[in-house]
């Protein structure tokens, strides 16, 4: 059963540099190692191919998700699925927005419905669980691309606090 939660999470960041200078960054290959903090390492796995673009993602705590673009346009933003190899997927749209010489970049997820449960144990566990730690997450993820973009060095692990689900177990 391949459900969407009606809920989504979306964080937004404002930047100083122009829409072709994020979605150079954001588009190309690998580049979740320059801004990610929670990113051990993004694989291309097809990136110049007309059929769609892929990677996978290995976070600092081992797990491992698959990025699979289906929606790409330039210097506007891209749409994918994300998830373990074989497993559920969750949606995910960055979007950039250009006003001048400041830009917006947002990043929207939304969280695949589990059918292990009844709908209202999905809900109570978005809102509880899902939903504040998608937001700190999101937030760590665009802080590190305002980083990367003003300082030109890649982020370090963890560098705005680290996070349960991807940082590394101590």
């Amino acid at each position: 059963m391949n459900k969407f939660l009606s809920f989504s999470v979306k964080k937004e960041v404002k930047l100083r540099h122009s829409a072709p200078q994020i979605w150079k960054v954001v588009s190309s290959p690998g580049n979740l190692e320059l801004f990610h903090p929670f990113c051990k390492t993004n694989e291309t796995i097809k990136w110049d191919n007309p059929d769609g673009k892929k990677d996978k993602l290995e976070y600092l705590s081992g797990l491992t998700y698959f990025r699979d673009f289906y929606q790409w346009e330039e210097n506007v933003g891209y749409k994918l699925f994300i998830g373990t190899k074989e497993g559920k997927k969750s949606k995910v749209e960055w979007k950039i927005t250009n006003q001048g010489k400041t830009s917006f970049l947002s990043i929207e997820i939304f969280p695949y419905l589990s059918s292990k449960y009844p709908l209202i144990i999905n809900y109570l566990l978005f809102f509880t669980v899902v939903k504040p730690k998608l937001k700190n997450y999101l937030l760590s993820v665009l802080k590190g691309l305002v980083w990367y973009m003003d300082n030109k060095e890649p982020v370090k692990e963890n560098q705005f606090g680290k996070h349960k689900w991807f940082s590394k177990v101590s």
